[in-house]
Formats: structure tokens, sequence, C-alpha cells
């Protein structure tokens, strides 16, 4: 790659572009190289296997650029003591790998496996794996190229935090320290921790020496607990996404598990609602309460940060009044250049909108409205990342649901895909912009990782449709304990809410649906307009939403998880910030991408289910 000069300042460029061309900028440091590439969308591969695990156990994506970076790390300390490597992994190359990573291990998220779990789950059709991949890789695409004319005033201009992107731009610039030794250390915790959970997962689920479920030894209406799915997991994974929630999301699960299937859940069945001591049989009601107390909140929020929309469209107005203009110097000659954003939406939009009419049976008129309408979406969503460091795709989902749900009623596979548009758009304009504030913190070239985000969301859509395929052969495994799938379960729910009409339910799940929406809207004003000191005490929507079509065990783990990680920052922050984050990520990747082997090997015949 060839080494440049900084540009000189021009005229358009901010003051603080300015003060970063002089300071921060590292025009000779090497940026994106094939190695990197090549590894990151290796990396990304892997992290999208294990989101894609996680995401069916638990309705969460973890992230993935604080993994991605200490695994990138590690991989190089590795190949150079094989002395199969000679240069070492630079900061800015690894920023860029971690780029690629991301692209590829958020496939999971934006709603694509939510929509194509909830579209099996309600059409129990499946399209061929070759259609899905490309529509999964131009949404992601369409995501990207959303990003461009929006870095320059969210990032450069108005320096929105993107607490993620900070984050991992401060953890990159920490293990490549020399003198800090905290890349090794932070390494050999990841590796022991997945090395330990991929050794558990292969005696329970292949070799079946060690339980999957412990039962306690305690009864509730007559049935044992471990009935009511109040029991302990052998399940790290689980153990692992808790540590990287909040500890606040951790106890609003174990507060919501426990009023679901220890209150609710009896009273339900002395009732006669439900007939069966069963997790199907409890969440097919739980469900309703449990989606919209999400929709709800996720609604609410978003129009709390009425001024982030309000900037999201004043921002979109610039695009089309007077700006600066782009020249060969300054900032735009490092910068992608803004007509790359209507040219890569001329290109790639014709074929997301005759795979919307062909693959889902949407009409043509309504799948024009979708793309405008998710790059509107997208933009808002971006700014709302930045300053919360929370994607709303609760929010964006259901809006689009409800939007098609008028427009073509009846077609459910419509309504959930014109969402997973919507969502997939925003999550990945998102997350290009999260990596960029990265970048821009460590003195990267933009347009370097926007083509390491675009190969990682190719790795990610070739990894993530054959997996899915394997994992779950069958539309009937969702839903289930094994595989419970909460995000398809309330998206699917959500479609055939406004397909069907809320008047087809049971009357008291149309009245657990009131009531959730109240409660969603009271916590979401709680969380913010309560009185800080009693905010911490005010439960998660989130949190409480997920424990209701989750498994009570599943919350339980994760509330362990959050617990013992809280411990262990309130105790020693020092050994937390070493420890937490590496070991959680490594627990979840080992055990997800072993289950996911074992899976892959049951389902081929080679090891019995």
């Amino acid at each position: 790659m060839s080494v440049a000069a900084a540009p000189r300042p021009a005229a358009a460029d901010s003051p603080r572009e300015v003060e970063w061309l002089a300071k921060i900028y590292q025009p000779e440091a090497t940026n994106l190289t094939v190695r990197a590439v090549l590894v990151g969308m290796l990396i990304g591969g892997a992290m999208s296997l294990s989101n894609l695990y996680v995401f069916f156990k638990t309705g969460w994506s973890m992230g993935v650029t604080l993994t991605a970076c200490i695994l990138a790390f590690s991989a190089f300390q590795l190949l150079q003591a094989a002395r199969l490597v000679r240069k070492p992994l630079g900061v800015l190359e690894n920023n860029a790998l971690t780029t690629v990573a991301s692209g590829a291990g958020y496939m999971t998220g934006g709603g694509n496996m939510a929509a194509f779990g909830a579209l099996l789950m309600v059409t129990t059709v499946r399209p061929d794996s070759l259609s899905m991949i490309a529509w999964f890789a131009l949404i992601a695409a369409l995501g990207v190229f959303a990003a461009i004319p929006i870095k320059r005033q969210l990032i450069n201009q108005e320096g929105l935090a993107f607490p993620t992107g900070t984050a991992t731009a401060e953890t990159i610039a920490s293990i490549h320290s020399a003198a800090s030794g905290a890349g090794a250390s932070k390494s050999k915790w990841l590796a022991g921790s997945a090395a330990f959970a991929a050794l558990l997962t292969w005696f329970r689920d292949a070799w079946h020496w060690i339980p999957a479920t412990i039962p306690l030894p305690f009864t509730l209406a007559g049935h044992k607990l471990a009935a009511w799915t109040l029991s302990l997991k052998a399940e790290v994974v689980l153990i692992g996404g808790g540590a990287l929630m909040s500890f606040k999301t951790g106890w609003s699960l174990l507060l919501g598990g426990l009023l679901t299937y220890g209150v609710l859940g009896p009273s339900l069945v002395e009732r006669g609602i439900v007939t069966a001591v069963t997790y199907k049989a409890i969440v097919a009601w739980t469900l309703w309460p449990g989606a919209a107390i999400l929709v709800a909140s996720g609604l609410t929020s978003f129009a709390i940060d009425y001024k982030s929309i309000a900037r999201s469209f004043t921002g979109l107005t610039r695009l089309f009044g007077r700006g600066p203009k782009s020249t060969d110097e300054g900032m735009a000659a490092l910068e992608c250049p803004e007509w790359w954003f209507p040219a890569g939406f001329a290109v790639l939009s014709p074929f997301v909108v005759f795979l919307m009419v062909w693959l889902f049976q949407i009409p043509l008129w309504a799948a024009l409205v979708a793309v405008p309408l998710a790059v509107v979406m997208g933009f808002v969503a971006a700014r709302v990342t930045g300053e919360t460091d929370v994607t709303p795709t609760k929010a964006l989902g259901p809006v689009t649901q409800m939007l098609y749900g008028v427009m073509t009623p009846g077609n459910l596979s419509g309504n959930i895909m014109s969402a997973n548009v919507t969502g997939g758009i925003g999550l990945h304009a998102a997350d290009l912009l999260t990596t960029l504030k990265t970048g821009w913190l460590l003195g990267a070239r933009p347009r370097h990782q926007l083509y390491a985000q675009l190969f990682g969301v190719v790795a990610g859509a070739l990894v993530i449709v054959p997996a899915f395929n394997l994992i779950i052969p069958d539309a009937s495994m969702l839903g289930g304990e094994a595989w419970p799938a909460p995000s398809c379960v309330v998206w699917a729910g959500v479609s055939k809410a406004f397909s069907d009409g809320i008047g087809a339910l049971h009357e008291t799940s149309r009245t657990a649906i009131v009531v959730g929406l109240a409660l969603g809207v009271a916590l979401a004003l709680l969380e913010r307009f309560a009185p800080r000191p009693l905010r911490a005490y005010v439960p998660s929507p989130s949190g409480l939403g997920i424990a209701m079509v989750v498994p009570g065990s599943n919350s339980i783990a994760m509330f362990l998880g959050a617990a013992i990680a809280e411990v262990i920052r309130r105790r020693n922050p020092a050994f937390a910030e070493k420890t937490v984050v590496p070991v959680a990520s490594g627990l979840i990747a080992g055990e997800s991408l072993m289950g996911i082997l074992i899976a892959i090997l049951i389902v081929s015949g080679i090891l019995a289910a």
C-alpha cells in the first residue's frame, strides 16, 4: 500500500477536522491490507456463527468489535511466535480488521435472523439459500452506503459519543501498547475461557456426561420447578451474555422470569387459560404482554429522543441544500465522496425491490416505498446510536410492520421482510459509523473502513444462511426450550396481530397487551425522567419483556453472569477491566462455536442427538 502525506486542510474543513488532520491522522500507518481482510473475514465469520447461536438462545446479538480486536491481536501474536508472519499487526490495521469482523458478526442483528426465523414460523416457507444470501448482503450494503452522507456531520463536526466505538479505540490502543502488556493478558483470559466453554459443551451435548439442566428440589402448584422452566442450566454462554449486560438488565431478567413462571404461569394454569405446564404452552400466552412491553418501551424511548430525530432530518436536508463542496484537499480527500451514496443506492436498490416482489410477494409499489423509508429510518437510527449506543431496531421494526400491515393487509411475509429492510439498513449504517468513530479516534482512513465493512457483510451473509439452515432444519424447532428464539417469536406475533387483528386473540391476551403497552411506556418514561437515585431501581423494560418469552432458566443464568461481573467490577475495577469482557466473550465464543459444530454433526448423523 502506498504511503501518502497528510492532506492540507481545505476551506470547507471544520475546526475539529483541521485539528484531526494535524494531530491525530496517521498518513504513514498501514490501514487495510489483504491479511487484515482475510483474518477479519475469518474472525467475523466465526463471530457471526457465535452470534447466531446466542441470538436463538437469548434474543440478543452480542458486541463484536471489542472481542474481534482482542482476537486479532492474539492471532497475530501466535502467528509471529510461529514465524508465519514477520510484521506485527499495526494499530490501524487491527482497526480495519475489526471493521471487517464487525460487518460480518452483526449480520445476525438488525432484524435479519428475527425476520428469517419469524418468516419460517408464520409461513413455513424457506427461500433458497442463494436468494437469502443476496438479500442479507444487499440490505447490509445499503446500510453501509447510507452512513456516507452523515459521517462528517455526526462524527467529525458534532463529535457524537458512539460509546462502543470509543471503547474499542481505547481497547485497541491499550492492547497494542508494549508497556501495558494488556493485550497478552486479555488474550490469555479469552483463550482460557473459550477452551473451558468448548470442553464443557462437548461433554454436555456430544457425550452427555454433564446434564444440560440442574433441577431445583422444590415444587410449585404441584409441579417441580423444572416444569415451570425454573432451574439451573449448564450453559455458560448465558452466563457470558449476562456478564456483558448491565446489572440492571440482569436483575430485570431475573425479576421478569420469576414473575412469569413463578406467579403468572401458575395463575394461568389454575384458571384454565393455559392447559399444560410446559414452556411452549405458557409462552404462547406470555408472548403478547412481553412483545407489548418491548414494542411500547422501544417506541417511547424513540419518541423521547425527538431532538435526535429532528436533527437527523435536518442533516438529511443538508444533503440537498448548501454545504461544503467536495474538493481534493483536506478531509474530502480522505472521506468517501458523497456521490457514492446515491450511486450505491441506484445500483443496489433495484435488486432489493426485485427480491421483495419475487421472494415475498410484496406489491411493487409497496416495495418501492420500503427503500427510501429505510434510508430515513437509517439516518435516525445512526444518530440515536451515536448519542445513546442503542440502535432502535425494536422501534423501527414494529413501525414498519404496522405501516405494511395497513398497506398490504394479510401479507405476513411482506410484513416481516419489509421490517427487515428497515432494521437491516439502520443497523449497518449505525455499525459502520460506530467503527468509523473508532477510526476517527485512532487516526484511520475512512474510505478503507467502508471497503472493510463491505468485505465483512459479504462474509457474514455467506456464513449465516447455510449455518441457519443446518442448525434449524425445521421451523418447529423455533420457540421451544432448546431454541427459544424470543425475537423471532415477537416478530411473528406482531406480524400476526397486524394481519389477523387483535380481536382474534383470547380476551385475556388482549387485556395483557394493553397492560404490557402501558407498562412499557411507563418504564421507558421512568428510566428517563425519574429522579436519578431512583432510576437504578426501575426495571429494564427490555429485560422484563425478553424474560416473558425465554425460559426462566435462561433468565436465571443471565442474572448470575451479570451479578458476578458486577461484584468483580465493584471490588476490583482494574481486575474487572482486564478480565470481564475477555472471559465473557470467551465463554460465548467457546460454547456457541462448539454448540454449532455439535448441531451440524447431529444433523449429518455423525453424532446421536
